[in-house]
């Protein structure tokens, strides 16, 4: 989880999963756990079944572009794909110099700007790490990178945004569970977030930010 968590420079410290647009539209800070519920029901659900698809092709050696374009047109807004590109692209310099020996990472590298969760599952196919663990790993990733934005951008103590992931693992549990058994990319989730694709959108237009997504 040290790979993917929120706080590592190579992460997600750099976004708020949408946070800051909404809350410049107007989120309360007790909305922020329907918020952080919704990105589990939607976005999270496509990048932890685009992980773990991408996890199951690279051990059976299976190309990667199908899984890019399945990815890439469960993701609308291309804001949202730029982010998740450039958080590839940090991830890809850390895991290739954690792995420099790994095929799967070699093979994820090849392609043109590939994104988070296609690092994730390099770096999870060289660890050994299983599916639902991938699943998990992305999931709980997400709680932590709003959780941490919420206290940069509301008036929260550290103890309430805490309480919302913990609170939230059963749902972050549902997810790897549901995308445990993926193998194709047909299979990965296709959920519809609107508000987000929207707020991501606006977000990418203003000058006056704190975080770039």
């Amino acid at each position: 989880m040290l790979l993917a968590d929120a706080r590592l420079p190579v992460a997600g410290h750099t976004q708020s999963g949408q946070l800051e647009a909404a809350v410049r539209s107007g989120l309360a800070a007790e909305q922020v756990p329907v918020f952080m519920r919704s990105r589990l029901a939607s976005v999270v659900r496509v990048e932890a079944g685009t992980a773990v698809v991408a996890l199951h092709r690279l051990r059976a050696g299976l190309p990667l572009p199908t899984v890019v374009d399945a990815w890439a047109a469960r993701t609308p807004s291309a804001p949202m794909r730029d982010t998740s590109r450039t958080l590839g692209r940090a991830l890809l310099r850390l895991v290739k110099r954690l792995f420099p020996d790994s095929g799967h990472v070699a093979e994820v590298a090849a392609l043109e700007r590939p994104c988070r969760p296609l690092v994730l599952a390099a770096a999870a196919a060289t660890g050994g790490l299983a599916p639902a663990s991938l699943g998990r790993l992305v999931a709980y990733d997400d709680l932590q990178t709003v959780a941490s934005a919420a206290l940069k951008l509301l008036p929260l103590d550290p103890l309430d945004t805490t309480s919302w992931v913990r609170d939230l693992l059963p749902e972050v549990e549902r997810v790897a569970t549901e995308v445990a058994s993926l193998t194709d990319p047909d299979q990965i989730p296709a959920p519809s977030a609107p508000q987000l694709d929207l707020w991501a959108q606006a977000h990418a237009r203003t000058t006056r930010r704190l975080f770039s997504a």
